[in-house]
Formats: structure tokens, sequence, C-alpha cells
């Protein structure tokens, strides 16, 4: 399933959470890095205007579907894949990480809550090793000196997973320039998923998410930074229906001449 962004084909390339658990735990045993993206509408949206980030989304090697917009259309294209936002992979990853004893480090949001969810992962993942927390300030450019050099301590510090939560289109720009800085180590941007371990944020209420309506939820508590958000979101909803519409009379096309 891909996305046809200003010239780019921006693809969901893991479809399933388990295939996505296997190719970590690969390249975790290879000590070889990786930088893991989750796509959404929003990022959709900022993917159009910004060729920085379409060039940063084009370095990742592992792209996974974060929102039921993404799920449903990855369906109409007759390409369905798993719903799996970053909040929701943080744990499976770092059990994959522990089993192969290999330690993790964390980047963003603000030191007290990088404490927080360095507890948090520590105490719910056996054998898990935290060994470094950095939460970069304000005004940090993720494609900047600055940013090389925090880079280079993830390296030096040993750890072979790191955890991004800096927000898009910043933790994707740091974790493809971590792919040429730090290239054993692999790179996962997770958005708030610390904050919710730390409880500095507050993530929607299970029921919410399962009739697929954290959207919303979000919108209501914080209308004026993220009602023109969903707007743009939704605006380009069309657009992403009509190629997935399209993707599915070509796959259509192929196997019919495939059988002849």
């Amino acid at each position: 399933m891909y996305f046809g962004i200003v010239g780019e084909k921006i693809a969901v390339n893991m479809p399933t959470k388990a295939a996505l658990l296997t190719c970590v735990a690969e390249r975790l045993a290879r000590k070889e890095g990786f930088a893991l993206a989750t796509v959404n509408l929003d990022h959709l949206v900022k993917l159009r205007t910004s060729q920085q980030f379409r060039a940063a989304y084009c370095a990742q090697d592992f792209v996974v579907a974060d929102g039921h917009p993404i799920v449903w259309i990855s369906r109409l294209a007759g390409q369905p894949v798993e719903l799996m936002p970053g909040s929701d992979l943080i744990l499976p990853l770092a059990q994959v990480a522990a089993t192969q004893g290999v330690s993790i480090a964390l980047i963003g949001s603000r030191p007290d809550a990088l404490a927080g969810a360095k507890s948090y992962l520590e105490g719910e993942v056996p054998g898990l090793d935290v060994v470094l927390s950095i939460a970069p300030p304000m005004g940090f450019v993720p494609d900047s000196p600055e940013a090389d050099a925090l880079l280079a301590e993830v390296a030096a510090s040993g750890a072979g997973l790191c955890f991004v939560a800096m927000g898009a289109p910043k933790q994707e720009i740091l974790s493809a320039a971590g792919r040429r800085v730090a290239p054993n180590v692999g790179f996962a941007s997770i958005g708030a998923g610390l904050d919710f371990f730390a409880g500095t944020q507050h993530r929607a209420p299970e029921w919410v998410r399962d009739f697929a309506l954290e959207w919303l939820w979000r919108a209501v508590g914080n209308p004026r930074r993220l009602g023109m958000r969903y707007l743009r979101c939704i605006g380009i909803l069309p657009g992403q229906l009509l190629n997935a519409v399209q993707q599915r009379l070509r796959s259509g096309d192929h196997t019919r001449h495939v059988h002849h």
C-alpha cells in the first residue's frame, strides 16, 4: 500500500505487527540499525508541503499504519494492513530488545517524562536496560551539528534501540539522520508514547480508541491546536480514497493479465 505525495510514493511496507517484530529482531541480532515511522493522515498533510519531511520518510526502513483512516484506505486499495500506533509498539519493541540483551535509549519530551518512562519500561519489561535519556532543548533542529552530536552520544551509549518521541516531522528527520550517524542503532518514532507511560500526557480511554474516535477525544481536549489540523486531514481524504481505488483497479488488471 502506498500514498502518492508530490512525486514520491510513501509505502506502508510492514502490514502486520508480527512481520515488523520479526524484522526488528533480525536487525537487532545482526547489530544493524533501522528507522521506523508510523504514518497517519497528519503526516500525509505535512508531507505535501515539506520536501525535507518527504526525504526523511523515504529514508525510513519500516513504515506502519498509525490511525484508522490509513487502515481503511489500505483495505479499499485491496492491500489491508494492521493498525499499529507508535504508542502501542513501544512495549513489544522493548520486549524484543530485552530478549536479545539489547539496551535502549530515549529521546524527546521533558526530563521528568523520560525519567517516568524509563521507570515504567524497566518495571514492565524484565531485563530491559535504559542506558540513556536525552531531552533536547527548545528550538532543537533535527538536522544540525547538535543533532549529529546527540546521535553520536546515542551510538556511544551502546544502545541498540532508540525511541524518539518528538512529534512529526522532527522525530522522523532525526531518525533518518540516525541511519547515517549511528548506523548500528534502530530508531523508532513513537510520538507521545513515552509521555503516556510517564503520566505527563493522557491517552484516550480504550473504549474511545475501539470506536476509532481517539481523534475526536483529542480535538475536544485541545480544539485550538488540533481543530485546523483535523480539518486539513479531512481535506486530503478524497484524493487518498481515489488513489486507493486506482491501486485496487491496477492490481485487478495485473491479476487478470497474469491469469491470461
